[in-house]
């Protein structure tokens, strides 16, 4: 490497540049190689490709640009394709939390949905149990109707004429009523039960898209390597600690000393 003048290994960056894939990332990696080519990585026509090409310049911007001194020309284009970096990663951060934010806000509604859901299904079976009891006793009334028209002890039939004569409304219209109602009932309770099913679902991918939106390689890793040292650590610390022996255990040096004594 040291046999090759700065001319070529400058002409070999450039075609590297230029004719592949060659990005500011490379350039970087082969900067810490030795000083020469950290010296090299360093020169305008590098990092102004990169500027040009990563970070193209808007009409206005063409036309106010200038060219820069040639004493501090090296130093300007990395430094501008480092501003410009710079803000582009945090446009992009800033993106990426607001995205975050609309996914936490999108799983929040969805919980508010369900728990709406959850509470008008219970209201809706409390209802058709209601109307259930309340079918069931005018099922009741028509037996007591027609236990009437037989012959019964009077006590028995004092009842069920009380229990006839509670009913003021037709029966049969009443019953009519009820039965549609409780078909009504069940209608609805199937559908907020697939209602229910579907926002569940729809929670879930949401929750799961979000875990995929947080997930960051190296802060689970820490994390997890943090979680396994610390349990590594609390595990030789239990293994270093000597506890003390048994009440009347002699084998400890100063217990046997003091017995000799």
């Amino acid at each position: 490497m040291s046999g090759l003048p700065d001319e070529l290994w400058r002409q070999i960056i450039e075609f590297g540049i230029r004719s592949s894939n060659f990005s500011y990332k490379d350039l970087c990696c082969i900067s810490i190689c030795c000083r020469r080519l950290h010296r090299l990585s360093n020169e305008h026509s590098f990092w102004s490709h990169f500027l040009s090409s990563d970070f193209p310049p808007s009409p206005q911007q063409q036309q106010h640009q200038q060219n820069p001194n040639p004493n501090n020309y090296t130093s300007t284009a990395k430094s501008t394709y480092k501003i410009r970096f710079e803000k582009e990663r945090e446009k992009k951060v800033a993106a990426h939390r607001r995205a975050v934010l609309r996914k936490e806000s999108e799983i929040m509604e969805r919980e508010r949905k369900i728990r709406d859901i959850e509470y008008r299904l219970c209201q809706e079976s409390d209802k058709m149990r209601d109307t259930a009891n309340e079918l069931s006793n005018l099922h009741k009334v028509r037996q007591a109707s027609v236990a009437l028209n037989v012959w019964q002890p009077e006590v028995v039939r004092g009842r069920q004429k009380q229990l006839v004569e509670q009913c003021v409304v037709s029966f049969e219209s009443r019953v009519h009523s009820l039965e549609m109602e409780l078909k009504l009932c069940k209608q609805q309770i199937v559908g907020f039960n697939k209602a229910h099913r579907d926002e569940k679902r729809r929670l879930e991918k949401a929750k799961e898209e979000l875990a995929s939106m947080k997930y960051h390689p190296l802060q689970d890793y820490r994390s997890t390597s943090c979680g396994q040292n610390e349990y590594n650590k609390k595990k030789k610390f239990k293994r270093s600690v000597k506890f003390p022996e048994k009440q009347g255990d002699t084998s400890l040096p100063g217990i046997r000393e003091e017995l000799v004594d």
